[in-house]
């Protein structure tokens, strides 16, 4: 299961778990689509690529929370 990250590592942006615009790695490393396109999608941290993270559904966050712990270093 994913852990969801709600927010954006390079700038800090919210990204809930039932939108779209999140872009992962592999690891789970997790940028806004703003971002994504100035890395090239490319993560800096890894240098995997950048993909579509997909959505968790509202009625599923009850019971499969997603992260609240943020990665924005700012």
């Amino acid at each position: 299961m994913l852990e969801m990250r709600p927010d954006c590592e390079r700038c800090g942006t919210d990204l809930p778990a039932a939108a779209p615009g999140a872009f992962i790695c592999s690891f789970e490393c997790t940028f806004c689509a703003e971002c994504a396109e100035a890395l090239d999608d490319i993560c800096p941290n890894c240098g995997g690529e950048l993909m579509d993270r997909p959505t968790r559904a509202m009625k599923l966050q009850e019971n499969f929370p997603p992260s609240a712990t943020r990665k924005f270093k700012g």
